[in-house]
Order: structure tokens, then sequence, then C-alpha cells
């Protein structure tokens, strides 16, 4: 498998559906979000629909499977309800990711190793469908092998670490995590692995990761609808695709 190619732009949209959760009504749409980021270069568009159904809901699925015209990478936890909805609708990505219902968001990588033997007969189904399953894992060498031997053909590494000492000034701390996910990163692509990263990244942090040649996607949310609130989600996300493109070339 070639680390060539141009990386891809994931937009998540979870946090539309926040702002119009706050309200109960139908305002913004994450729907229209969707089409926005498409229209400005997104090459996917990414969704969680948890549990508690706090953001994304299962209409909104229901409406992005409708309509969108690029792949949608649907987030979701390793439970039976989730791979059920899954099967129904069949998108081009599911990416399984840890949750607990008192988190604020995602706050590490799933744990495979330790559950692989339930992760393997989970995820098998969904692949049985054609959907291509990817596992949001930290930058661990055990858990990149656990992904692997589970027959995960993507994993996406968890840049939370890396992108929050950076915001906090620890910049040795910001520069181990760093190193780890580039490590990680090439270790995973010599698996055969698709690598994907993800998880608190902004313009300040998002260079450095999109110039890892083994990373073909990055899954960005939270900090695009933040900027959006001052700048348009349409040039947030085309200054997002510049400065991925700059670093990648």
């Amino acid at each position: 498998m070639s680390a060539t190619g141009q990386l891809r732009l994931g937009v998540n949209i979870d946090h539309v559906a926040t702002v119009r959760n706050a309200r109960g009504g139908a305002y913004p749409d994450p729907l229209r979000a969707a089409r926005i980021a498409e229209a400005a270069g997104a090459d996917g568009i990414t969704a969680h629909l948890r549990e508690d159904r706090r953001h994304i809901s299962d209409a909104d699925i229901d409406g992005l499977m409708d309509t969108l015209t690029v792949p949608l990478n649907f987030e979701m936890a390793a439970t039976a309800e989730m791979q059920a909805i899954a099967l129904r609708h069949k998108p081009h990505a599911v990416c399984i990711v840890p949750e607990r219902r008192e988190e604020r968001t995602t706050e590490g990588g799933l744990e495979v190793a330790r559950e692989e033997n339930r992760l393997a007969h989970f995820i098998a189904p969904l692949r049985e469908a054609g959907c291509r399953v990817s596992i949001f894992i930290a930058a661990d060498r055990r858990q990149i092998e656990a992904a692997h031997r589970i027959g995960a053909q993507v994993i996406e590494l968890h840049t939370g670490a890396y992108c929050d000492a950076h915001a906090e000034g620890r910049f040795d701390d910001r520069d181990r995590e760093l190193a780890s996910l580039r490590e990680m990163s090439a270790f995973a692509h010599s698996l055969g692995l698709e690598v994907h990263a993800g998880h608190g990244l902004t313009y300040e942090t998002v260079q450095p990761v999109a110039a890892f040649p083994e990373v073909m996607e990055l899954n960005i949310g939270h900090f695009l609808i933040g900027e959006a609130i001052f700048l348009g989600l349409d040039p947030a996300i085309r200054e997002m695709r510049r400065l991925m493109d700059e670093a990648r070339a």
C-alpha cells in the first residue's frame, strides 16, 4: 500500500447539532452544514451517533445517507444498537470509538487489546456489509497490533493529547506526543492499515500531522464549527484545506 495521494479532510458536523439541540428546535441544520462542507472541499462527512443522542440524531443519519454525495464516516460505540443502525444504513465507513455517558467528548482511544475477541466478532458483520471499519485508538503499538489482528482496515489516531499540550504551552510534551504519532503512523502503515488522525486539531496544530506521509485522512469538527462563528463555515473549511495541502506539498 502506497503512502501517497492527496490528504483527505473529513468534516465532523456533530456540534452543529449541539447548537441546534440547545434550543430544541430545527436550526441550525446539520444537513445544511454537510452540504456547505462538501462545497468547501470536504472529502467526507463524519457524524457520531451517541447512545444518549446528545447531538446527532437518528433522523440526521437518515438525512445524511439520503443526501450526501461524499462518503459518510459513521462514528459509533461498539454496541448492538449501533451495529444494527450501521447495518441498516451501510455507510461508506464506520469508526468504532469509546463512549462514556459522563464524558464531554471522546477522551481517548478505544481499548482494543483487552477486548480483541469481542471486537473481532463485532466488526465482522460490518465488513461483510461493505463498510470500511476504522478503529479510533491512541498512538500505541499494542493497540495498533490488536486493531490489525481483529481485521480493521483503518485506524484513526487520537491527536487530543498532542493538541492539548500545545494549547497549554507544554511544548516538550507536545513534541513527544507528535513524535509518537509520527512513529505509530509509520508502524500502522507498515502493517497494511490505512492511517487517519483526528481530535482537537486546529489551524495551529494541523500541519505537523498533515505532513506525515502515511496519514490519508484528517477528521476535524469542533474547531471548524467554532471558527464558523467568526468566519463562516465555508471559509473556515477552506482555510483548513489550504493548510493541509500546504503541509503535504
